[in-house]
């Protein structure tokens, strides 16, 4: 189905809304998405709508290793994490992080004002994401969920 043009912000969000268990769940308190890429049906990448209260997290540190990630700032001054390298972002600034390039990233909101940015992502199956401060492990399945376990193999 093909829809009409909207405004971002009129697409439902999903506050609270996340796959990561307790206690991770808890870190990303705060971020309300708009999955404008779920709205109009694509596909082949996602692109979400992403406001970030103060002291919230767009995710924990993490990195892929078959999907591509894109964050562009629209307002406010979120940290971008690298590593253990952060990058004061403003509006207008964006970042790229290709696949497989073991470099793990997040955005956290440190200023006491809201943040809002635009994360695209491919789509890519098969994929498998590394945590590596905590103690979490994803692997996309067939189906395009996610199964979620500690490091060691136990499910959550």
């Amino acid at each position: 189905m093909i829809r009409e043009p909207v405004n971002a912000a009129s697409v439902p969000a999903e506050e609270g809304r996340t796959i990561y268990p307790p206690p991770f769940a808890a870190q990303v308190a705060g971020r309300i998405k708009r999955k404008l890429g779920d709205y109009f049906g694509l596909a082949n990448f996602g692109v979400n709508l992403t406001r970030l209260a103060p002291g919230s997290v767009s995710a924990l540190l993490h990195h892929h290793a078959k999907q591509d990630e894109f964050i562009y700032v629209l307002e406010g001054t979120p940290t971008l994490v690298l590593d253990d390298t952060d990058y004061l972002l403003q509006p207008g600034d964006c970042f790229g992080l290709p696949a497989g390039s073991g470099v793990a990233s997040q955005v956290v909101n440190r200023s006491e004002a809201p943040v809002l940015i635009l994360e695209i992502g491919d789509r890519t199956p098969d994929d498998e994401v590394v945590y590596p401060e905590d103690d979490l492990h994803a692997v996309q399945e067939a189906d395009g969920s996610w199964r979620l376990t500690h490091k060691d193999g136990r499910p959550y």
